[in-house]
C-alpha cells in the first residue's frame, strides 16, 4: 500500500488513499510484521479492560499480537498503542508517529503462565501509562527497574529491563512519522545494579551486544541466573 516514501505523502494523497475508518498506523505495523511473519497468524488480544483508550478505557495499549517462535522457542509480543494508529491527516509528515515507538517483548515459555504471558501484557500497559502521564517516551539503550520480579510473586532473578531495537522489526516510516519497535529485555538484579552504576547508553549498548552473541533475538528467560 505504501509504495512511495511515506514521509513525503501529501495531505491530498493521504485523504484520497485513506478515510476516517482506516487505521493507517495500524496498517503500517501490520505490513512490517508481515515481512517477519509472512504466513503466520498471531493470537491477538484487545484492551485488557475491554474498552479502547480513546473511548475511555484504562489500558493505553489497544492491541497486542503474540507469535509463536522456534529456535529458540519463545513468544514474541508486539503492541499497538504508542504510535498514531488511526486516521489523522493532521499528523501527516511528523518526524515521529505520536510517541514514536511500539513495545515488543520476547519471552521463553514459563510453566506457571500455562500459555500466553498475560502478565507481560500488563507490563506493557503499566509502562504505557507512565509514558502518557509523564510525557517521557522509551528509546533504545535505556534501563527500567521493576522494583521486584518483573513477573509478580515469582521466584526469578529478573528484576528489570533494558531496551533495544527489536532485532527483526527495527524501525519503520509511516504516514504519521517514524516508529521504532522497542524491545524489553529482562535483566537480573546484579546486571541492573551494574547498569545503574554506569548509567550511560554506551554501557547498555555494549551489554546488549554481548548478550546478542549467545542470544541474538534477546529472548527473556525468567529462569536465567546472573
Amino acid at each position: 500500500m505504501f509504495q512511495q516514501n511515506q514521509m513525503e505523502m501529501t495531505r491530498e494523497e493521504y485523504e484520497s488513499k485513506f478515510n476516517a475508518d482506516d487505521a493507517v498506523g495500524w496498517i503500517s505495523i501490520d505490513q512490517q510484521l508481515a515481512k517477519v511473519y509472512p504466513q503466520k497468524e498471531p493470537r491477538h488480544y484487545g484492551p485488557l479492560c475491554g474498552l479502547h483508550y480513546m473511548a475511555g478505557g484504562t489500558d493505553p495499549i489497544d492491541g497486542i499480537n503474540v507469535y509463536d517462535r522456534e529456535d529458540p522457542v519463545h513468544y514474541h509480543l508486539t503492541t499497538y498503542g504508542m504510535s498514531q494508529l488511526y486516521y489523522s491527516p493532521d499528523q501527516l509528515g511528523q518526524d515521529f508517529s505520536k510517541w514514536g515507538f511500539e513495545f515488543t517483548f520476547r519471552i521463553a515459555p514459563f510453566e506457571e503462565d500455562e500459555g500466553d504471558p498475560f502478565w507481560a501484557m500488563q507490563v506493557f500497559n503499566n509502562l504505557a501509562r507512565y509514558v502518557y502521564s509523564s510525557g517521557r517516551w522509551f528509546e533504545e539503550n535505556q534501563f527500567i527497574p521493576a522494583k521486584g520480579p518483573i513477573r509478580l510473586n515469582t521466584d526469578t532473578e529478573i528484576v528489570g529491563f533494558v531496551t533495544s531495537l527489536d532485532p527483526e522489526l527495527g524501525k519503520i516510516a509511516t504516514p504519521h512519522g517514524e516508529v521504532s519497535f522497542i524491545q524489553l529485555i529482562g535483566v537480573t538484579e546484579k546486571e541492573l545494579n551494574d547498569i545503574m552504576e554506569h548509567a550511560n547508553t554506551d554501557y547498555i549498548a555494549n551489554f546488549i551486544a554481548q548478550m546478542k552473541q549467545s542470544n541474538p533475538l534477546l529472548v527473556t528467560d525468567l529462569t536465567r541466573r546472573s
